[in-house]
């Protein structure tokens, strides 16, 4: 995110290409560090030979960024560097040459000011609030906008226990335990397919849940629902990689064998991995919510439960809350948006 932000900052302040800008050093070291590099993320075009490529380093991308100019913060730009930071979220694959340059100590040191600059701006404080009750938007997308009754919580929880048992049953028959094995499977550590979940409205008066999606399909139509929150209902707040650990460890659920190769491949750990049992998260809690500070600090990383297990928040997006409560319910009104220029606007009335 910090990155996003960063080059966006000196796009905004730049008319024309320069070689010796930060977003170019950025591009080729990038490009240089990317496990894909000639495979999978390839260059053509003008200067594809990599041989004539000026020599630029780590050094030199860290050098370029204490040097660039921050502009005031605005909605817009940390919408706009989350969105990127969730785009490009994959918990199904090796991290790529973004990723691996933002780890090194060189860069990280020099996003600190990036991070400071951000952290003291108004506009960046909510993101380490906990949930916004009296605004949740739930979102549809396309053509199911309808809405259409569904069994019980309790029915869907009970539903979604019984596929993980099946499915890490089955991996553990089926899979081989070499982390390094070309596998897949179900990546994700909520109940994305049996919960509903929600977040509040954005500084432009659009839904977050627009917006922030991780593994998004593109959509280009939604439909939003405001959703009533009834007072006293106990939310279950993640923070950070501390609080996912505590709930893991209260109420862990074993999915080594379903999740092994694709969180190896993102995270690089092997060993004994859990996520939340949420049927049993739900006898204490009627939600949980992920801050987009938590989301930031916390996901896609190898979070420490206990000796040899570790967990993964992985398809959460930031300031996302699942409910586990049939109390929790939608209003019977919807709006309508599209996406345009991949800028949400609500959809013109019509008759």
């Amino acid at each position: 995110m910090l990155l996003a932000y960063a080059l966006a900052a000196e796009r905004a302040g730049r008319q024309e290409f320069d070689e010796n800008s930060f977003g170019s050093a950025v591009f080729q070291v990038s490009y240089q560090l990317d496990p894909g590099r000639g495979t999978s993320r390839v260059v053509f075009g003008p200067g594809v030979d990599e041989s004539q490529w000026p020599e630029i380093t780590v050094d030199d991308v860290a050098r370029r960024l204490s040097n660039l100019p921050l502009p005031e913060v605005t909605s817009l730009d940390l919408r706009s560097a989350l969105v990127e930071a969730i785009d490009a979220a994959r918990y199904w694959q090796d991290p790529e040459g973004e990723d691996i340059l933002v780890a090194t100590t060189a860069v990280r040191q020099s996003l600190r000011r990036v991070a400071g600059h951000i952290a003291r701006s108004a506009l960046a404080q909510w993101w380490g609030t906990g949930v916004a009750r009296d605004d949740q938007w739930a979102v549809v997308w396309d053509s199911e906008g309808e809405t259409t009754v569904q069994p019980s919580v309790e029915e869907r929880l009970r539903a979604w226990h019984a596929r993980v048992v099946e499915h890490e049953a089955r991996a553990e028959r089926d899979r081989p335990t070499d982390p390094t094995s070309n596998w897949s499977g179900e990546w994700w550590s909520p109940p994305l397919t049996h919960l509903s979940a929600t977040a509040r409205t954005l500084a432009d008066g659009s839904p977050a849940g627009l917006w922030f999606v991780e593994d998004s399909m593109g959509w280009e139509r939604a439909f939003t629902r405001r959703v009533h929150v009834p007072p006293g209902i106990e939310v279950c707040e993640i923070d950070g990689a501390d609080a996912w650990a505590d709930l893991c460890r209260r109420f862990p659920l074993e999915v080594t064998a379903e999740k092994r190769h694709d969180w190896y491949r993102t995270t690089g750990r092997d060993g004994r991995w859990v996520i939340p049992d949420w049927q049993a998260v739900a006898s204490e809690y009627g939600g949980v919510h992920l801050t987009v500070a938590g989301y930031l600090v916390a996901a896609g990383t190898a979070i420490a439960v206990d000796d040899g297990t570790a967990s993964v928040i992985a398809g959460w997006a930031p300031d996302e809350t699942f409910w586990l409560t049939d109390t929790v319910v939608p209003g019977d009104s919807s709006v309508a948006w599209v996406r345009d220029d991949r800028v949400w606007i609500r959809e013109p009335h019509t008759p």
